[in-house]
């Protein structure tokens, strides 16, 4: 190398929320103008507006719009009355807000292992999961799949297992919202889907928010009642204990202009994890997308031996490169959750993979030179 060739070590941002904003424009400018014009800053005209176009981009008939992805979750169980002495399974690779949810209805949350392959639920210990629940005298009531890093989980397996044991389906696509399963999309599976917008999420907005969806009139109609404090036909007279939950209209401003691009932003995180995984599958575990399932790459997480991930994660921090682990301690093995019953198996994958996985940037707008700068750096801290 020249003597005077310099290496670019200046920081590259994991996800380029900025790089989004400046495609947008003045789209954003002037959504936010019109909402600040009528002033209508709850439940103002945009979020009827977005929530009709999320339903019609993945084809559920409703679409409830809230004020994050937990209270999605939480929503949709103070709906369906789960509470004390009912079990609710969810893998225990995931954010806590999953099994937050569940907990703060009162319920039991239990842990379910995953596949090493895709990080998501595996159907055979969901079945271990509920024998262990009903041995330890819980109700099973609920089922929630996440989609994890953004590829949809394997619904159909955990679909037949809550037919057979008359559990409610609700799926957790707070990572996963865009991403089909079989050539459905997200938020048509299960009863009722939950989803986040979240800044750094892949359809995020500039604060706080999320939704659900669903095809149940009827559960629509009590969700609607609980994200406004359970109010009934007068807004003085509650028919249920609920929450303040809604969505700000500017926030729902943000979503409609964000939703019009989110289907090319796919494609771009798709052939971004391509090329992340052509180049790099010779020298770590690259994620795996199988037929029938898509994913929206909320995250592109590498598997790496026991032992390697501190040095690979410094030797890229040292060249602006930088990481991030989802999950370092898995669910079960948390303080505020380990109290709570796992399958009777335990869970052997779900351990291993919070030792090995590591996530690199990722975002739609991530360029060819960035990238390759990146795996460069990828490649040389394995000594490949």
């Amino acid at each position: 190398m020249n003597q005077h060739t310099r290496i670019d070590t200046s920081p590259i941002p994991f996800i380029d929320v900025a790089a989004q904003r400046r495609r947008l424009g003045f789209a954003i400018d002037d959504a936010v103008a019109r909402v600040l014009g009528h002033c209508q800053f709850l439940m103002g005209p945009e979020v009827f507006e977005f929530e009709q176009n999320l339903a019609d981009f993945c084809g559920a008939k409703y679409a409830l719009s809230c004020s994050s992805g937990t209270d999605a979750l939480l929503l949709v169980l103070m709906a369906k009355e789960i509470g004390p002495g009912d079990a609710v399974f969810c893998p225990s690779f995931t954010f806590c807000a999953t099994a937050e949810a569940v907990a703060l209805v009162g319920a039991t949350p239990v842990f379910v292992d995953v596949h090493a392959e895709s990080f998501n639920i595996d159907a055979e210990s969901l079945k271990q999961a509920i024998a262990t629940a009903k041995k330890d005298g819980l109700k099973p009531r609920a089922v929630i799949p996440v989609d994890m890093f953004g590829l949809a989980a394997d619904h159909d397996p955990v679909a037949t297992i809550a037919e057979d044991e008359n559990l409610f389906v609700l799926d957790d696509a707070a990572q996963g919202f865009g991403a089909a399963y079989k050539g459905r999309k997200l938020g048509t599976l299960g009863h009722a889907t939950a989803t986040s917008f979240f800044p750094a999420k892949p359809l995020g907005c500039y604060g706080d928010g999320g939704a659900v969806l669903t095809d149940d009139a009827e559960l629509l109609e009590r969700l609607k009642s609980l994200r406004v404090h359970g109010h009934g036909k007068d807004k003085y007279d509650n028919v249920h204990i609920g929450l303040t939950a809604r969505l700000d209209t500017i926030q729902a401003a943000v979503l409609i202009e964000k939703l019009k691009i989110f289907p090319e932003e796919i494609v771009a995180r798709d052939r971004i994890a391509k090329r992340y995984n052509a180049a790099l599958a010779d020298v770590a575990i690259a994620p795996n997308v199988a037929d029938g399932f898509t994913s929206v790459w909320a995250q592109y997480t590498l598997r790496l031996k026991p032992g390697q991930r501190g040095p690979f994660a410094d030797a890229l921090k040292a060249k602006g490169v930088p990481t991030a682990i989802y999950y370092p301690i898995p669910l079960h093995r948390q303080v505020a959750y380990r109290k709570y019953p796992a399958a009777g198996n335990g869970l052997p994958v779900t351990d291993r993979l919070s030792d090995e996985v590591i996530s690199l940037p990722m975002h739609a707008y991530l360029d060819d030179l960035t990238q390759d700068r990146i795996v460069a750096a990828v490649r040389e801290a394995l000594g490949r």
